[in-house]
């Protein structure tokens, strides 16, 4: 080929059968020389979303022509297709995309809207991820919008560029009739773009989504962009978001912005995904950029980009007014409970955890995962909650995780490069002025337990464990009925360590009967068999693989943790101070 600069590209995408969830791709490269031959690769993942979903596998109907005629096209591997253009310096390569998943992270298109995640739907010249290129949408008939964080191309109707691939991978669009309206804040125009219809009220999410806005960029002080697009797909029931540079989309539920709760679910997930826009997307970890496409991207360092960007939202919430203290504080002991109460958390640190990502049960579903993964996301939530209040403490109360976030920022900012883990461990030792050795060894690397009594005490909050102490005698299985109207109760789940796992109860075994009551009346307790005592043995009749068997499981005592916490009225001026500063008391 030429040198990049002088290779062009561009595509257009059209919808002929938009009811069938296709989309048509023509892609043209101009300015090819010196090889008879050009590879074009579709990725096998999209950036944020940890876990190779080959792409590829979704498109048909490639062929491609060279100075009007056909050329020879062949299929070298699961993601790359050689076009031979007959020593022609310009080719026009032509395929479809099925798109029929609904997620935040794959393309969906039918006959009302088209969504188009750019990783599902556009392939890139091996070797051309630097190289510019356009995209031309042609809207199927009565579409009339087209939503993306790309920047148009003046003079041309629902055309846009993309300075490289990265870019244009880190681009979602959405194609049809949306809904959309606009908000300023941090100096920022914000485009909302509705999919789906929903009962939220436009003027009220102006005002909250712009308070959001003007928080987070208040703890990097300053917003790197022009302009934002949030990208809302709403169904009946929904969820998740995906982040990019410039944009983002979110799933949500049509009807739940009607409800506080749900509104308040909504702000939150707006929280999380807005506050990536620094924390990931330019305060990153080393690994995540340059991408690679066709390979995982291994990194140890997802506990802070996405488990930080789990705690800040309750932050941000709290700061912005939408929660009380007592709603901050109960989320981030709910989190604590979570891990505690995992039998994974002691076997996955945050940093193992992170570099699990691209086996991560949540997109690959384990009925052992329990047992044996904890999620970066809370995990790494409570490592940014015990993070920030080891730094107000050492400060008292001058510095805090957010200086911390702001400082990467900039050192990432000027370096033009990601952080490494010993990079980011340096930072908080300077922010804090104290060795987070022993902290990175026991909640970044390791697995103890959380020291939730001595952290929330550094803010005068005494917590407690209402579990401890008592003897609750506990199965340890979750059981699940079969198909309605059955009456079977099949195990869905063992906890490590409980009696039903010491006593050889599975996943899957029909249990009949517990001491000769029949299992379904005992539905309700198979986690806690509250008429036995700890160490009492019980029979457990199951079927399985068709054979009846009769176990006998002893009852260990329950090890869950739950939570409560007292605002301690006696505090010390230091512990007041710590407080002020963490739940940011005026």
């Amino acid at each position: 080929m030429t040198a990049k600069s002088q290779v062009k590209i561009n595509f257009e995408v059209s919808f002929k059968e938009p009811q069938a969830h296709y989309a048509e791709v023509e892609m043209n490269i101009a300015g090819i020389t010196a090889k008879n031959y050009v590879d074009v690769k579709m990725p096998v993942w999209t950036p944020g979303s940890y876990l190779v979903r080959e792409f590829a596998k979704s498109v048909e109907g490639f062929g491609a022509t060279a100075g009007g005629k056909s050329v020879k096209t062949e299929k070298v591997n699961k993601n790359t297709w050689r076009v031979y253009n007959a020593k022609a310096n310009a080719v026009k390569i032509n395929y479809r995309v099925y798109a029929f998943e609904i997620s935040v992270r794959t393309a969906f298109i039918d006959a009302s809207h088209a969504f188009l995640s750019p990783a599902n739907i556009f392939m890139f010249p091996a070797g051309m991820i630097k190289t510019p290129s356009t995209v031309k949408i042609i809207p199927f008939t009565g579409w009339d919008k087209v939503s993306t964080g790309l920047e148009p191309v003046a003079g041309q109707n629902f055309t846009y560029k993309a300075p490289d691939f990265d870019i244009l991978y880190d681009s979602p669009l959405e194609v049809g009739n949306q809904d959309i309206f606009e908000f300023n804040a941090a100096g920022v125009r914000h485009e909302v773009a509705m999919y789906g219809g929903g009962n939220y009220d436009k003027e009220r999410l102006k005002v909250d989504m712009a308070k959001i806005v003007e928080q987070e960029t208040a703890v990097f002080g300053e917003n790197p962009n022009k302009h934002y697009t949030f990208i809302v797909h709403n169904y009946a029931q929904g969820g998740g978001g995906l982040e990019h540079l410039n944009s983002t989309v979110l799933g949500a539920s049509r009807n739940g912005y009607g409800t506080e709760r749900g509104y308040s679910g909504f702000l939150g997930l707006v929280a999380h995904e807005y506050f990536h826009l620094w924390n990931v997307k330019r305060l990153r970890p080393i690994a995540l950029g340059p991408f690679d496409y066709e390979n995982e991207n291994y990194t140890t360092n997802l506990w802070i980009a996405e488990g930080f960007t789990s705690y800040y939202p309750t932050k941000v919430m709290l700061r912005a007014g939408f929660i009380n203290q007592e709603g901050f504080i109960t989320s981030n002991l709910g989190s604590i409970g979570t891990v505690m109460n995992t039998p994974g958390s002691k076997i996955n640190s945050a940093a193992e955890s992170s570099f699990n990502a691209w086996i991560n049960p949540a997109y690959r579903p384990s009925e052992n995962a329990n047992n044996t993964f904890i999620s970066y996301y809370t995990k790494g939530q409570v490592v940014g909650l015990l993070m920030d209040l080891e730094i107000i403490n050492a400060t008292k109360g001058a510095k805090s995780l957010d200086d911390v976030m702001k400082a990467m920022y900039l050192q990432c900012k000027t370096l033009k490069r990601g952080y490494t883990d010993a990079e980011f461990k340096a930072m908080v030792e300077k922010i804090s002025g104290i060795s987070f050795t022993n902290f990175w060894d026991k909640y970044v690397t390791g697995t103890v337990d959380v020291e939730y009594a001595k952290y929330f005490a550094y803010a005068g909050i005494d917590v407690i464990n209402e579990n401890e102490g008592k003897s609750v005698p506990y199965l340890g299985a979750a059981a699940a009925r079969t198909s309605a109207g059955t009456g079977k109760v099949i195990i869905g789940a063992v906890s490590r360590g409980s009696g039903a796992w010491n006593g050889g109860l599975n996943v899957n075994d029909e249990v009949v009967s517990i001491d000769g009551a029949p299992a379904e009346m005992m539905l309700e307790r198979m986690s806690q068999i509250t008429y036995k005592k700890v160490g009492d043995v019980i029979k457990v009749s199951i079927v399985r693989d068709g054979l009846k068997r009769d176990l006998d499981i002893t009852l260990t005592a329950n090890p869950t943790v739950r939570f409560k916490s007292t605002i301690n009225e006696d505090a010390t001026p230091a512990q007041l101070v710590v407080r002020k500063k963490w739940l940011g008391i005026n």
